[in-house]
């Protein structure tokens, strides 16, 4: 990398990439995309240790090689690699292919932990965003902000769509404002897996633990 990421948490920094978003016009899409498999866990245990954790085998069975007597599928993240001289993903020692993975955490301003994550391609960050504003900004139940409606802009895992799927529960005025906009909009059933898989935990200060787990897929939450 050539620049520092501290950076890019700089408020004037921040301030002046919100402000080149134009909530009445949609930008052109759709960009490249690429599929992936993907899970997410996280983990808190007794002293307050918090762990936001991705895993993914990368394509349709990672690539393809089973490590001898272990069971072990090996993943393809490789694949994000080029053999381009002049491209920041070269193949080079001591790097990493470019992807999707963003096992997220985040300590509040009242001394909370959130680790929290989804998996979906491109709605990943997406999802992300949903659930840490909607509990940590405007103070939703964990739970209810990993059920609440959601959306997609771009491909997931199997689709070959980049149109901007909304779940059917929002409210037709969002609905026609984001059509309004320029987006192309299609809209999905409830609750559907294309949306990810998001999960949560949040340890209070006074130790108190909150787990939430996504309606959309077979995840759980489990106290030991």
């Amino acid at each position: 990398m050539n620049v520092d990421v501290r950076d890019w948490l700089d408020d004037a920094f921040l301030d002046a990439e919100a402000s080149e978003i134009d909530a009445g016009k949609a930008l052109p899409w759709p960009q490249i995309a690429k599929p992936g498999d993907t899970i997410w866990m996280g983990a808190v245990d007794k002293n307050g240790q918090a762990v936001s954790f991705i895993q993914s085998i990368y394509w349709e069975y990672g690539s393809g090689i089973v490590v001898p007597e272990t069971g072990v599928l090996w993943q393809n993240r490789g694949h994000g690699f080029t053999l381009d001289a002049g491209h920041p993903n070269v193949l080079a020692s001591g790097k990493r292919p470019f992807h999707t993975l963003n096992p997220a955490m985040s300590i509040l301003n009242d001394g909370s932990v959130m680790t929290y994550g989804n998996m979906g391609g491109e709605g990943q960050p997406q999802t992300q965003a949903a659930v840490y504003s909607r509990h940590a900004m405007f103070g939703q139940p964990l739970q209810q902000a990993v059920t609440a409606p959601r959306w997609l802009l771009g491909r997931t895992w199997g689709e070959d769509s980049t149109t901007l799927k909304l779940e059917n529960r929002f409210d037709d005025a969002v609905v026609d404002a984001l059509k309004a906009a320029g987006h192309t909009v299609d809209i999905v059933e409830p609750f559907t897996s294309i949306m990810g898989h998001a999960g949560a935990i949040v340890r209070k200060p006074n130790g108190v633990l909150m787990g939430a787990t996504d309606p959309r897929s077979d995840g759980a939450v489990a106290a030991y």
